[in-house]
């Protein structure tokens, strides 16, 4: 069997298609496919946030300053937004085991190039090939999941996935944080090389590949804008606080514009079945419901993690290992809990589990815009774990019943445009929650509050504002369908 894609032109089911239909389902049995890909996507992801604690190791080895050092990470997620809109179309042309092998070896390279980099430079052109490679991974496992995975499992099998998409990024700074004590920060990737270099060729070794290929052409104008479109957004997104205002704007500006001229040129695309990025998934009304809860969820969720590392550090002064170490329990139980939540998922359906874990999420936002500066550590480590766990009672049944609308030509498209929206919402709740957290703290400043209140007035404007975002996360879990319906055909088809 080859990868990834839906009816054929003549309206039959393909073959791949006919023999899960008639495949015996073996429930609480996660195929091995998924584990390998699951596997390889944590590996990966760590990468996004393994060195925020490095920072400021480069500012001394190269001699650059903190505004410069910070490329380091933000060149990954500028990347990760330019790449993900085209995998849509690249996983529907290449094969399971090609796609696999393309995204591990680029991950691979690009790793060693930063491993060995003389120059901060020459270390930025292996985060871009680093994140290049990770940016194909996580629509690889969703498509893949979705193709292989029957309905009446999915839930349980995508809570694994919650695995690498929570305690991935929560064991990052703790991970780098323990490398670092031990040696330079090159360690970190030599760290990680050996490991995705095995990862890599285990997975090969047992992978096969699911679905049928798809050849058909790319636009290479839909590719410009959408790398374009989707870059410079984030990346003015990014600049927002750190820039006199001009510039954000025309750069956000610019990324909208591009978005728009993307957009409307797959819809045109579409009439002749040849969109990079396939909008007919948002005619799906679930889908739809699920990618604007989950961009309200991760505005939320991503601003509110940014700040409690600034508390945690700047007010408070634990060390970059310390704050990882404190935040890691929370990841860790989103992460293991996933799978349990799957389960309660595929019984009871999407909104008895999505309801109470959004109004849980508002209530903890609020909760912790009521810390102050002295604080036990253990409520904020109770306020985090407890976001946590509304967080996974959230996510995984909502990636479930969204994807799970989509019929099977248009799980890769639904995929990308999933985690592309993930980069882009997280990129707008960072940005916004600093911004208000910078301009109240500085206004209290200017009013004559201590330094210490200035900071924790704009800290706690910050979550509050995390917790009306997540109102949004409300409204759209009562949108949601109260229990699951099976979907026409046997995988999924709408």
């Amino acid at each position: 069997m080859t990868a990834l894609s839906g009816p054929t032109e003549t309206g039959e089911t393909p073959a791949f298609e006919q023999e899960f239909a008639s495949a015996p389902v073996t429930p609480g049995r996660t195929p091995l496919v998924i584990k390998l890909l699951v596997a390889a996507t944590f590996v990966v992801i760590l990468n996004e946030t393994i060195m925020v604690n490095a920072i400021p190791r480069l500012m001394t080895d190269f001699a650059i300053t903190s505004t410069t050092a910070q490329w380091a990470l933000t060149v990954f997620m500028l990347t990760m937004a330019a790449v993900i809109p085209v995998t849509g179309w690249f996983l529907q042309r290449v094969t399971t085991r090609a796609a696999y092998a393309t995204a591990m070896a680029t991950f691979s390279v690009g790793t060693l190039i930063a491993a060995v980099a003389p120059t901060f430079e020459v270390l930025l052109v292996g985060r871009v090939v680093q994140a290049g490679g990770t940016a194909v991974m996580m629509p690889l496992l969703m498509t893949t999941l979705m193709t292989v995975v029957s309905p009446a499992d999915r839930g349980r099998v995508m809570g694994q996935v919650t695995l690498a998409m929570s305690c991935a990024p929560a064991l990052g700074p703790a991970v780098s944080g323990i490398l670092l004590d031990l040696g330079s920060w090159r360690l970190i990737f030599f760290t990680v090389l050996p490991i995705a270099i095995l990862v890599g060729w285990f997975g090969l070794q047992q992978l096969e590949n699911v679905g049928e290929t798809n050849r058909s052409p790319i636009s290479w104008v839909s590719v410009v804008l959408a790398a374009g479109g989707f870059s410079l957004f984030v990346y003015g997104l990014s600049k927002v606080g750190n820039a006199a205002w001009p510039e954000p704007t025309l750069l956000i500006g610019s990324g909208v514009v591009l978005i728009a001229l993307f957009a409307a040129l797959q819809i045109r695309l579409q009439r002749s079945d040849r969109p990079l990025l396939d909008l007919r998934t948002l005619r799906h009304r679930n889908y739809a419901v699920s990618l604007v809860l989950m961009a309200a969820g991760f505005m939320a969720f991503l601003g509110s993690m940014i700040l409690l590392p600034l508390y945690l550090q700047d007010l408070r002064g634990l060390t970059e290992l310390q704050t990882g170490l404190l935040v890691m329990p929370g990841g860790l139980a989103m992460g293991l809990l996933g799978p349990q939540v799957g389960k309660v998922y595929d019984r009871i359906g999407a909104r008895p589990l999505v309801v109470p874990g959004s109004v849980a999420m508002v209530a903890l936002l609020f909760g912790l815009s009521r810390i102050g500066a002295e604080t036990p550590y253990a409520v904020i480590l109770a306020l985090h774990v407890a976001l946590m766990v509304s967080l996974a009672l959230v996510f995984t049944p909502v990636f479930t019943i969204g994807l799970g609308d989509l019929s099977p030509q248009l799980y890769s498209h639904g995929s990308s445009l999933l985690g592309t929206l993930q980069q882009v919402a997280g990129a707008i709740g960072t940005a916004l929650l600093v911004v208000i957290m910078t301009n109240r703290s500085e206004h209290l400043a200017a009013a004559g509050a201590r330094p210490v209140d200035a900071f924790m007035g704009g800290l706690q404007w910050a979550f509050a504002t995390g917790a009306v975002i997540g109102v949004v996360v409300v409204a759209m879990a009562l949108l949601l369908p109260s229990k699951v319906d099976a979907p026409a055909g046997a995988h999924g088809g709408h």
